[in-house]
């Protein structure tokens, strides 16, 4: 499993270790955020005295890593937070941070007990009956009896709303850090900009240089990996092809590109369609797609973000289209580029 985001580069760990004290005091669970290794980012935000000394035991530690482990990758197969009981019986959950398909890491969160004694939950990982271990259970009993107990109503909440508040503030982050790193290479482009300002950006201006470079950055990658003017060997359709390139982001229409060629759209197509092999339906989305293609090898740019870049409805409408073309998903034809790149 790998990724291609990193969360120490995404976010402000000291800020987010703090947001991270502010959701364990009102949740009253123990958390702590772990990379897509599994590797902590942070320090553990009030972890129970009970699973501390467990941790710090050297026999039993084990066990509370298998269950971390298992815990996440079970979150990340289901793409939502997964609740469970540890080889104690505490409940734990697995809090995955996903973006554009893209596991970066997970909230490990819990370290309490439910009050819906009779929910099942599954026991992730179990330990063999073994008269030391009841001994140091013995000797923690106290602390075991002090952790906090919620009602399976809570923990769901309570996970639910870790996922949308994490997923959040991790993919705002992203978009953040993909803006700065667009008007680096906007200006190590030399691309005409005089409206930007080559002060670092301020937070509150990041929305509209993101709006503004991210179709710039677009139109650069793909006039550098394609020609921008497509020469028509019938001059009457040239008009057309001038337009279609230079409006990446528009859905052209049949009857508009005809009537800008002054010819009927039946006209147009049969002209179309003698020129460039396909259709005009067909030949546009295609076009698309290729310019989709250049834009996942040469930008990061997430698959939404392409999405709306080239003027497709939805994502899912695009991811379709993609894979109708090239007989696999754009996240996945990133990945073997960037694999054999």
């Amino acid at each position: 499993m790998t990724s291609r985001f990193d969360l120490h580069r995404i976010i402000d760990i000291d800020k987010w270790h703090k947001l991270q004290d502010s959701l364990s005091l009102v949740t009253r669970m123990a958390i702590i955020t772990v990379d897509y290794k599994g590797v902590p980012v942070t320090k553990h935000s009030h972890c129970q005295a009970f699973c501390h000394a467990v941790r710090q035991d050297d026999a039993l530690s084990p066990y509370c890593q298998k269950c971390d482990a298992r815990g996440g990758l079970e979150a990340v197969r289901t793409n939502k937070p997964y609740v469970y009981q540890c080889h104690f019986g505490i409940v734990d959950i697995a809090i995955p941070i996903i973006i554009d398909n893209q596991y970066i890491g997970a909230i490990m969160a819990g370290q309490i007990k439910l009050r819906d004694s009779d929910l099942p939950l599954e026991q992730i990982v179990t330990r063999s009956p073994n008269a030391e271990t009841d001994r140091k259970f013995k000797a923690l009993e106290n602390e075991y009896l002090s952790l906090p107990v919620l009602s399976a109503e809570e923990v769901s909440t309570i996970a639910e709303m870790l996922f949308h508040l994490c997923n959040y503030i991790v993919e705002e982050a992203i978009h953040k850090n993909t803006t700065i790193d667009m008007y680096k290479k906007t200006l190590a482009l030399e691309i005409p900009a005089a409206s930007i300002n080559p002060a670092a950006p301020s937070y509150k201006h990041i929305q509209a240089m993101q709006n503004e470079l991210s179709s710039t950055l677009i139109d650069t990658k793909i006039k550098k990996s394609m020609a921008n003017a497509y020469r028509s060997v019938n001059p009457l359709l040239q008009p057309a092809f001038d337009y279609i390139y230079r409006h990446k982001r528009e859905n052209v229409r049949l009857q508009d590109m005809a009537g800008l060629c002054h010819v009927s759209p039946s006209y147009f197509s049969r002209v179309f369609t003698r020129e460039t092999g396909e259709n005009f339906s067909v030949f546009i989305p295609r076009l698309k797609i290729e310019w989709a293609k250049q834009l996942l090898e040469t930008t990061g740019l997430s698959v939404n973000q392409i999405s709306d870049e080239l003027g497709f409805a939805d994502p899912g409408y695009f991811i379709k289209t993609f894979k109708k073309f090239e007989s696999l998903t754009p996240a996945v034809y990133r990945k073997i580029y960037m694999e054999h790149a």
